[in-house]
């Protein structure tokens, strides 16, 4: 019985209080619950197409590495088979990371120098599919080389994002100087852009080109694994480890963590500033409005208690006042929020890393909602406490 005349009041007093406080109100919390729903969205953007982009350009699913105290993978064409037959391995690409510097037209750069053989390249990176100007290698290739696009650069250096050779094209020679003082000629064959600005950064030959330079037979500095089930790199990895792999085996994640982790933690800071300020303002808006009304109405909370209406009958009809009005605020919140989702979906947020879209998680929008939820019945219950509080004859004077 209480509670059904908390509810008639609470009814009451919506429909007969002010149309525009009512709506201001109902629209202040849905941008409360769109702001506490894009930015960790938009985190969590970022933190996909850092996954991505690790995956598809730079390490593959999992990463062999040679053991302790060693520089390079011995016998790598044996561990590849070896790896190959694992159920659940799509492919396996050896490559030798070296350092060397570039040289064009009078500007030099020192940078990484990828050697791999493209054809099993192909099977675990999306490198190949990024060329925008050329073609990418191919395994017969000699004194060819492959360069990301920040590395060639452009002629107006304005336009480069970091230090550059100055707009090299398909077809030039640039002069390759290896960290162990071999130096050659190379004809640029390609030119790739994967928005990722470690790869795009880098120069990519073939496996027999830095084998002649180094002396090396058979070895790699690392070996890219993919896998046919994105997500199971955890298991896979123990797996690898069960089938007799003695090198150091690491997912993705382990290897790109120390950036992103760091990345991370800015969004984070950022996001919790955001959220306590969105739930602040939650709180003091509705706290003003509760109280207003209710400051207002001492003479008919006075009369309600006079008739027999017990205090907390009345409280509690502030309480589903609010309640309904959060309510409706979340339900329009969630309709702006879809809507705004589905524009940057196909308009997405350029970063320097990338295209970035909101990635909704179901986490997210239940903690937003519990979050404003628990705000504003707590913003409702002060006031109507407060102002219940007053004597009955005090609150009818007014």
């Amino acid at each position: 019985m209480s509670l059904s005349v908390s509810l008639f009041l609470a009814m009451r007093a919506v429909q007969r209080g002010n149309r525009w406080t009512f709506f201001l109100t109902v629209a202040i919390i849905a941008l409360v619950f769109v702001n506490l729903v894009f930015l960790p969205s938009i985190i969590l953007g970022v933190i996909d197409i850092f996954d991505r982009q690790s995956v598809d350009y730079t390490y593959g699913d999992l990463v062999i590495e040679p053991r302790e105290d060693d520089l390079y993978i011995d016998e790598v064409s044996c561990l590849t088979h070896r790896v190959d037959r694992v159920p659940g391995v799509a492919g396996t690409s050896p490559r030798i990371l070296v350092g060397a510097t570039i040289a064009y037209r009078g500007t030099s750069l020192a940078t990484s120098v990828v050697g791999f053989r493209p054809s099993e390249e192909r099977e675990v990176t999306q490198i190949a599919s990024r060329v925008v100007d050329g073609e990418f290698l191919s395994d017969g290739d000699k004194d060819q080389v492959l360069l990301g696009t920040l590395l060639a650069g452009n002629e107006d250096e304005t336009k480069d994002k970091i230090d550059s050779l100055g707009g090299v094209q398909v077809g030039d020679t640039v002069t390759v100087t290896f960290g162990n003082g071999v130096t050659r000629d190379l004809r640029v064959k390609g030119i790739i852009e994967t928005q990722a600005v470690g790869v795009d950064a880098q120069a990519y030959v073939t496996t027999q080109e830095i084998e002649e330079v180094y002396g090396l037979s058979d070895q790699a500095s690392q070996v890219l694994v993919r896998l046919t089930e994105p997500g199971t790199e955890a298991e896979m990895k123990v797996t690898l480890l069960s089938y007799g792999v003695q090198e150091e085996v690491k997912t993705f994640r382990e290897k790109a963590q120390g950036f992103v982790k760091d990345a991370i933690g800015s969004f984070d800071i950022i996001n919790a500033i955001s959220t306590l300020v969105s739930l602040i303002i939650a709180i003091v808006v509705i706290f003003i409005i509760i109280f207003i009304n209710t400051v207002n109405k001492r003479k008919q909370i006075g009369i309600l208690k006079a008739i027999g209406i017990e205090r907390q009958v009345i409280i509690t009809s502030y309480v589903a006042q609010v309640a309904f009005i959060a309510l409706l605020g979340t339900a329009v919140g969630c309709a702006l929020t879809a809507a705004l989702f589905l524009y940057l979906t196909a308009n997405p947020l350029v970063f320097p890393g990338g295209e970035v879209r909101p990635v909704v998680g179901a986490w997210i929008i239940a903690r937003s909602i519990l979050g404003l939820f628990a705000v504003s019945l707590v913003a409702g219950y002060v006031p109507a406490w407060l102002t219940t509080r007053e004597e009955i004859l005090d609150a009818i004077r007014g």
